[in-house]
């Protein structure tokens, strides 16, 4: 485990290190670290999946999805509090000398909760429509790559954060693929009330 811990802090240490190498791009990675760009994305992709089609069998798939997406986030999230009551691992910035571009969090470094949420959202798109969810995986590495980058999280946590999400969203998935009809009365109930 003190190899893959050493591998791990050399790979941050060398993506951090481009850190001042271009202001222009320092200035790019603060603007997609932010706890907003990627989420406020991300969440109006989703909204744009729950109302967006005409089609209607087309549209109960997004939505599934969505509704996926959602109850994912929230058992991502979930995970990553439970992990960090077992588990607390110090950012890289606590232990080592890094150029900071976002300011320091003071949670557990892993898994990286972010990324977690971020990857949940993208699992459900991607269960719905191939094309957005691919698209919505992209983003959620950028923002995973640029978490590490500025300084934030380790290599290791961001993949810890990215297994959380798809496996809390697959978990739901099963879930709610067990408790059917739950889930499609819950779907007519929102379109009854003109919210879906």
């Amino acid at each position: 485990m003190e190899i893959v811990s050493q591998v791990d802090t050399k790979v941050f240490l060398w993506i951090n290190g481009w850190v001042g190498a271009s202001p222009t791009f320092d200035r790019v990675i603060r603007w997609v670290v932010s706890d907003y760009l990627i989420p406020v994305v991300f969440s109006v992709i989703l909204l744009g999946l729950w109302f967006g089609w005409a089609n209607q069998a087309m549209r109960e798939r997004h939505q599934r999805g969505v509704m996926l997406a959602g109850i994912g986030v929230g058992m991502a999230s979930a995970a990553v509090k439970l992990s960090n009551v077992f588990y607390f691992r110090p950012r890289p910035f606590d232990s080592l000398e890094v150029q900071l571009l976002f300011y320091p969090p003071t949670d557990s470094s892993f898994p990286a909760n972010p990324v977690a949420v971020a990857i949940a959202m993208a699992t459900g798109a991607w269960m719905a429509n191939k094309r957005i969810g691919t698209a919505m995986y992209i983003g959620a590495f950028v923002y995973g790559f640029s978490r590490v980058y500025a300084g934030v999280f380790y290599p290791l946590d961001v993949l810890g954060g990215a297994l959380v999400g798809v496996a809390a969203t697959y978990l739901v998935y099963i879930i709610l693929k067990r408790i059917e009809p739950v889930p499609t009365l819950c779907l007519r109930m929102v379109r009854f009330l003109c919210i879906g």
